[in-house]
């Protein structure tokens, strides 16, 4: 019988074909992620999105940045004036009306301060809902001018910042920013590269120097230089005038013992001082021995020291360059997706890694690096999308599990303090603004406009 030919699967390929096979790793349960939110599950797309803004383009807007649980926390209370709402739709208001635009006329129409306040930043919204004209946005306006913005749904209160940071993604203020972003991060980019490329220039130059010193020394790939007939280089020499100089030696040796008598009696004299001289030039010599062999040694461990800091100066020269680049944040992608195409996303401002179901309907997060390192490990690398994921998480793994570090190390303190708080008599609690979860009661924008 014809033996079967087996056609070898060349990975990575789409993920729900991959099948189990003998030489898989051992795969690590994926844990379920939390789903512990303050706002409906169909807001916290929105919720991500304006908090992820404000925060990347917090210096644009003049607004100091927040965290994303003071700002779940915020958005979910009923009062009308918390100062992180007031000042966020503030700030997307004066960058609307600086645009000389629709915005800009209809406030002037109506003959509205030029300055936007804790007292008449309502009306400035209500402008704005009027002008975009979104009927699930309109309704709102009669609760918001009896001044009770509070008692909004969450999901119109997102719904309204969803659309002004629409309407500011459109501005040209907003489009020259991200002009000036494009051309430093290409600036920075170009940088990166041109130093990548001259420590892979200055590698092959190390390289081709020390070939062509092993070549000097009469070495090459690991074997001594040959003549035609086989013998060392040098050997072959000496051999070559050995019989030119046979004769010269012969001659030389019989003047040699005809003088020999004739100084055999002054060679007794000078002994002694022959001997103390070849003791003086040995312990010359010994010195001199030892003091270039502690020389060499210096020589060698200060470059030993030298290489592992200019090791570490590129590394964090690189590393210097990569969140520079960062910083000039253009838009937020996410990781990648599994192989059921749940999308995962990690802001560097929380630390957290989200999870967004295919339909986009469903919201998880992980906040743990044990999470994390299960993650990684239940991802199959023979799928096209769990390898590109499982490359990016390894990619960005140190600066995630410091993020994950600090938000633990964060969540312990608050822990302490409430457990304090409990403790303490009533007559000396806490008052409420000063309790850790009320921590978006305290903000104030450092960044804000006079």
């Amino acid at each position: 019988a014809d033996d079967k030919q087996v056609e070898l699967i060349k990975y990575p390929i789409e993920d729900l074909l991959v099948l189990p096979a003998a030489d898989d790793p051992v795969f690590t349960e994926r844990p379920l992620p939390s789903r512990e939110f303050n706002v409906p599950m169909d807001c916290v797309g929105d919720l991500l999105l304006v908090w992820d803004y404000c925060s990347s383009f917090g210096k644009l807007l003049h607004l100091w940045p927040f965290s994303l649980e003071d700002f779940e926390n915020a958005i979910s209370r009923k009062d009308s004036n918390i100062i992180l709402i007031v000042e966020t739709h503030s700030a997307f208001l004066r960058l609307l009306l600086k645009e000389d635009g629709d915005h800009y006329f209809a406030a002037q129409k109506r003959n509205r301060k030029s300055k936007i306040t804790l007292l008449n930043w309502t009306e400035y919204l209500c402008d704005f809902i009027e002008r975009i004209g979104t009927p699930d946005l309109s309704a709102s306006t009669s609760t918001i001018k009896r001044g009770h913005y509070g008692l909004l749904d969450i999901q119109v209160k997102l719904g309204i910042l969803r659309e002004l940071v629409n309407e500011a993604v459109e501005t040209l203020i907003f489009r020259k920013k991200i002009d000036e972003y494009v051309g430093q991060r290409q600036v920075l980019g170009a940088t990166l590269r041109g130093e990548v490329l001259e420590e892979a220039r200055k590698k092959r130059e190390e390289k081709e120097r020390s070939k062509s010193e092993d070549v000097a020394n009469g070495v090459s790939n690991g074997h001594c230089m040959v003549d035609s007939e086989g013998l060392p280089c040098k050997l072959v020499s000496v051999n070559k005038h050995s019989s030119q100089n046979g004769e010269a030696v012969r001659k030389h040796k019989s003047e040699v013992s005809s003088e020999e008598d004739h100084t055999s009696d002054k060679s007794d004299n000078n002994d002694s001082e022959t001997a103390s001289k070849k003791s003086g030039k040995g312990q010359n010599q010994d010195a001199e021995n030892e003091t270039g062999t502690s020389e060499e040694a210096s020589k060698q461990m200060k470059d030993e020291r030298r290489l592992p800091t200019e090791k570490r100066s590129k590394d964090q020269r690189k590393e210097q360059l990569n969140r520079e680049m960062e910083k000039r944040v253009i838009r937020t992608e996410s990781l990648g997706k599994d192989r059921y195409y749940n999308r995962y996303w990690w802001f560097q401002r929380d630390g957290r890694i989200f999870i967004e179901n295919s339909d986009s309907k469903e919201w998880g997060f992980y906040s743990s690096i044990e999470e994390l390192s299960a993650l990684m490990g239940s991802l199959n690398e023979k799928g096209e999308r769990e390898r590109a994921l499982h490359k990016e998480l390894e990619k960005f793994y140190g600066r995630i599990c410091a993020e994950l570090q600090k938000r633990s190390k964060d969540l312990d303190n608050k822990v302490a303090v409430d457990e304090a708080v409990v403790r303490r008599s009533t007559r000396v609690r806490a008052i409420p603004r000063e309790n850790p979860a009320n921590s978006y009661m305290r903000y104030v924008n450092k960044w804000k406009e006079d």
